[in-house]
């Protein structure tokens, strides 16, 4: 089940130990009707054919009973702009890196403040593990791992 506006806007408002979904800052312009767009957290330049590491404005907790796919906004894909990676796994705390390339022939500038990805969040029923890997609590772009 994907989760509406109502249904995000009312998991909101639970007390954190029942559960409650987090997105800080909130606003309710993100807010679509099946999604909330997050923004990013700088100023970012996207080179042609590069990915490019980008942090997301909002932090984020998702509670064990959900997860969130991350899109591009239609906007930034008229525009050649592709999301490389997008699942959000129950438990999840901190700001998001996103990994986004170019397709364009010239660079794009992405200003603090715009609504670049959609979180798309889905009801995840008899789960129980919730993520605790490396980007648990992150702030600002956090690179891959080096195998």
């Amino acid at each position: 089940m994907i989760l509406s506006a109502r249904e995000i806007r009312r998991r909101l408002g639970r007390d954190s130990r029942q559960g409650a979904l987090v997105i800080d800052p909130f606003s309710e312009e993100c807010l679509q009707p099946a999604s909330y767009d997050l923004r990013v957290g700088g100023d970012f330049v996207l080179p042609p054919r590069v990915c490019t590491l980008v942090n997301t404005l909002e932090r984020v907790e998702i509670p064990g009973d959900l997860a969130a796919t991350l899109r591009c906004r239609s906007t930034f894909g008229r525009m050649g702009v592709v999301l490389t990676a997008g699942f959000v796994d129950p438990g999840f705390r901190g700001q998001l890196t996103l990994c986004l390339v170019n397709m364009g022939s010239e660079h794009l500038t992405i200003r603090k403040g715009e609504r670049v990805v959609q979180a798309i969040f889905y009801q995840v029923t008899g789960g129980d593990t919730l993520y605790g890997g490396r980007y648990q609590d992150s702030t600002g772009v956090v690179g891959g791992k080096v195998a």
